[in-house]
């Protein structure tokens, strides 16, 4: 009886609801807990009336949290009231949910043990149960956490859009996120308008989606011909570190082509893409013998540099200064280089509002890390449902824990 009484008051069972029986497997190290309603009515959870007990649905059992080291199990006959509209409706218990086999608290440190090892088969390991039962709780929390996310009380004025690889080949999904938060708001499969648009109508309201004034993202074709079509007030936004990256890639291609008449060239990539405070002293000597000889990747290298200086020009001659560094590019006659003028020329409101703006894509290429990481420590993802979920776990700021 001793046995009983304890488990009652641990488990904080409802009035009325009681712990007939504790068994225990010695071999198996399994503790079966049997839990019974006592009562003759229950509440309808949705009408608040009071129900006549009608049966008992059959015996069902729940995983719960180990007791010393044995397993424990939750065994009830869940009852079954008449409600005012004559349905027969089975009761929900205040441990678990009736159709599911783990109980809340397994549920609640199953989440933790997740967020600490960002690994379900580790975790699994660590609980004793089967990976499906952590890959379902997983899904289960993120359900529950979008659900419980109140978009309505929320002002985006800054959004952030990016495309990060999911498998092998040029398979992409694209990431919408809030840069102030650093919150991931949802994914979408692809890279296409299509996957846009479901991104941004199930992320956002009509309303929030009108009150958004900046949008960062790269130059995809697909993302600012969305960001045009749903996002009527917002300023679209290169992001700087894509920009900054088109001039580094133009400079390594003329470094390799010079290369091959310029021996000294050779093992100077990092040396011409570094920032100049970053340099090893090895490096910087490099550079310096490479900006005495006056090589063409040497002009690339200080077109690079007089465009990062526009960010700190000011906003009031943003595009006059622009217009000048693409001028003083064209000069140089360097065929790498003009084609990433030509580019940014044919998307110049966007490169100038990145200027101007102190919008950038920093947060979302950090959640990119963060997402590399998962696919790392989870050797990768076969499904993208799966592949959401995680992200969304670990970087969706959401409500996860069964209330």
């Amino acid at each position: 009886m001793f046995t009983e009484n304890l488990f009652t008051k641990l488990l904080q069972l409802e009035e009325g609801w009681i712990v007939e029986s504790v068994e225990t497997d010695f071999y198996e190290q399994e503790i079966y807990i049997q839990i019974a309603c006592v009562l003759d009515q229950l509440e309808d959870d949705q009408t608040g009336d009071l129900c006549r007990v009608y049966d008992h649905a059959p015996a069902r059992s729940w995983r719960h949290l180990d007791t010393m080291q044995y397993k424990t199990f939750i065994k009830c006959q869940l009852p079954r009231i008449i409600t005012s509209g004559g349905k027969v409706k089975t009761v929900q218990p205040n441990w678990a949910s009736g159709y599911e086999r783990h109980t809340y608290l397994f549920e609640h440190v199953v989440i933790d043990l997740l967020q600490a090892s960002k690994n379900q088969t580790r975790t699994a390991k660590l609980m004793r149960c089967g990976f499906n039962v952590v890959n379902r709780i997983l899904h289960l929390s993120v359900e529950r956490g979008m659900e419980r996310r109140n978009h309505s009380q929320v002002l985006f004025d800054h959004l952030s859009i990016d495309e990060k690889s999911f498998k092998k080949g040029h398979h992409y999904i694209t990431v919408l996120s809030d840069p102030r938060s650093g919150c991931v708001l949802d994914v979408e499969e692809n890279r296409t308008m299509e996957s846009c648009k479901k991104l941004f109508n199930k992320s956002l309201t009509c309303e929030q989606l009108g009150k958004v004034s900046a949008i960062s993202m790269d130059m995809w074709k697909a993302y600012m011909q969305s960001a045009k079509e749903h996002l009527p007030n917002a300023s679209i936004v290169h992001d700087r570190f894509h920009l900054v990256k088109y001039i580094n890639e133009a400079i390594d291609k003329v470094r390799r082509r010079e290369v091959k008449h310029h021996h000294e060239l050779k093992n100077s990539r990092y040396a011409l893409l570094k920032n100049p405070e970053n340099l090893t002293d090895k490096q910087r000597i490099h550079f310096d013998a490479i900006a005495d000889a006056n090589y063409e990747v040497s002009k690339a290298w200080q077109v690079r540099e007089n465009f990062k200086d526009l960010f700190s020009s000011g906003k009031l001659n943003a595009w006059s200064l622009f217009n000048q560094w693409t001028t003083d590019a064209k000069r140089r006659k360097i065929k790498e280089i003009d084609k990433v003028v030509d580019m940014f020329n044919n998307h110049v409101v966007g490169v100038v509002n990145a200027l101007i703006s102190n919008l950038t894509n920093a947060m979302a290429e950090r959640l990119n890390g963060k997402i590399q990481e998962l696919k790392t420590v989870g050797r990768g993802y076969r499904t993208f449902t799966n592949f959401r979920s995680a992200i969304l776990f670990f970087n969706g700021g959401l409500d996860l824990y069964p209330h």
